[in-house]
């Protein structure tokens, strides 16, 4: 799975973080991150209102999911846990798949990627990705006492480590 691009979105939609991984990809203009994002942001909301609730299964609380160690960041990951039970989780096309990881905060994750033969192995893995975005997202913009909650993320720090995990070597 090649990862071609990563987004971050405020619980507003505005388009809060974008950077592209894939060298090769043609580059859009700044109003076109923003209409794909305010899109993306739209379409999960619609998504999330559709959703039936027999899909909304509530049972399991996020305290009491069982903990899985992460070993790249050392951080505990619950393994059953979701913040994202409703809504839109991946988009499959034949030329590329999109991920999309809600935090309990409103902030959505989108991961642009290469499409790849298995899905449920694909989309295991974006969401393993996605998490370790998010761990790093919370260490390096959210504990950045320059950074103002809502805002554009200028953090060097975070593109330091978004671009070691997600660039191929």
């Amino acid at each position: 799975m090649t990862i071609y691009s990563l987004y971050i979105l405020n619980k507003a939609g505005g388009l809060i973080y974008q950077q592209d991984y894939n060298p090769g990809l043609l580059k859009l203009s700044a109003n076109d991150y923003l209409v794909l994002a305010g899109t993306i942001h739209g379409v999960h909301a619609i998504a999330s209102k559709i959703t039936p609730f027999s899909l909304r299964d509530d049972s399991a609380a996020a305290g009491q999911s069982l903990l899985n160690t992460n070993s790249f960041l050392n951080h505990p990951l619950p393994v059953n846990y979701t913040s994202n039970k409703t809504g839109l989780n991946f988009i499959q096309t034949d030329f590329f798949n999109i991920y999309l990881f809600q935090s309990l905060t409103g902030i959505k994750f989108i991961l642009v990627t290469s499409p790849n033969g298995v899905l449920s192995n694909n989309l295991t893995n974006a969401e393993l990705i996605l998490r370790k975005i998010y761990i790093i997202f919370s260490d390096y913009v959210m504990k950045n006492p320059f950074y103002n909650l809502e805002m554009p993320i200028r953090c060097e720090l975070f593109d330091l480590k978004t671009t070691q995990l997600l660039k191929p070597v």
